[in-house]
């Protein structure tokens, strides 16, 4: 398999917009739409956070997962989702919305076991609404990681960046581990829906935070918004839903693949079993 790092940074995909809100079996639902960028409204703050919050038993540990966001005012709605992976694979979905609001706030513990590398991704979003229908989005993305080392020979620890050779050594243990099983799990899925990897420069899901600020090959940062704003809406509809509607879960990081020929975007994954593809053609820019 050809170029298949995950230091790749890449960026991708969407999908056509939807309405707002759908109904089904008398519940509402809600879906990230993108609207125009909204130059007038931004975000005042968003983060995620992951921190260890102490050891359960000789053989566990507890881990508190956060996620917050601020608008500069009230908007008409305010919707943030959050993936966690563990050692690449899907631990856990958060997700909420909320009308005429700023603010949105998401917590969660889980209890986990042995070493780990733990990676989260949030996508923050807001619709704004003017006269005469006219509704225009923000949006931005937060992430955090975290190096948790339970070992028998060692003092239960944890960082965020390695401070000394020890810490060094944790984290290419751990990436070198995860980073092979996502190597393998992604090219079973680009063999399996005959993608030819030459053609498309690779982004895991959880990189995706660094074109806040940084265009797309190719692309303006006015493009790059447009395109990360659609992609994040195929997602929440295709695989976020889903994944947070699951009894079960099991999941590694969707893989993002970018043309090289700056014509579509691709996301492969699989949830549950099911091997997906997502595919979206870029928006015709003037």
């Amino acid at each position: 398999m050809k170029k298949w790092t995950t230091g790749i940074v890449i960026a991708f995909m969407v999908f056509a917009p939807a309405v707002l809100l759908y109904l089904i079996d008398n519940e509402t639902l809600p879906v990230i739409t993108y609207f125009p960028m909204d130059e007038e409204t931004k975000f005042d703050h968003v983060s995620t956070r992951l921190t260890l919050i102490e050891q359960t038993d000789k053989d566990s540990y507890e881990i508190s997962w956060e996620t917050n966001s601020k608008s500069e005012r009230d908007v008409y709605l305010r919707q943030d989702v959050a993936l966690l992976f563990d050692n690449g694979r899907l631990r856990g979905v958060q997700s909420k919305w909320m009308e005429n609001t700023a603010v949105i706030r998401m917590k969660q513990k889980l209890v986990s076991d042995d070493s780990s590398h733990f990676q989260a991704i949030a996508y923050h979003h807001g619709e704004v609404h003017y006269p005469d229908d006219q509704i225009k989005s923000i949006h931005r993305m937060s992430h955090d990681q975290l190096y948790v080392i339970d070992s028998p020979n060692t003092q239960l620890e944890s960082f965020k960046i390695p401070e000394n050779e020890m810490e060094d050594e944790w984290v290419r243990l751990l990436e070198h581990t995860t980073n092979q099983q996502l190597i393998y799990y992604w090219r079973n899925l680009t063999n399996h829906f005959k993608i030819n990897s030459d053609k498309y420069i690779p982004v895991p899901l959880t990189h995706l935070y660094k074109y806040n600020n940084e265009s797309l090959p190719s692309f303006t940062q006015e493009q790059t918004n447009q395109i990360i704003g659609q992609l994040w809406e195929g997602l929440y509809k295709n695989y976020i839903l889903t994944a947070k509607n699951s009894e079960k879960l099991k999941s590694y990081v969707p893989l993002i693949l970018f043309d090289k020929n700056n014509k579509h975007l691709l996301v492969v994954y699989a949830l549950n079993g099911t091997k997906e593809k997502l595919i979206q053609q870029y928006p015709k820019f003037n």
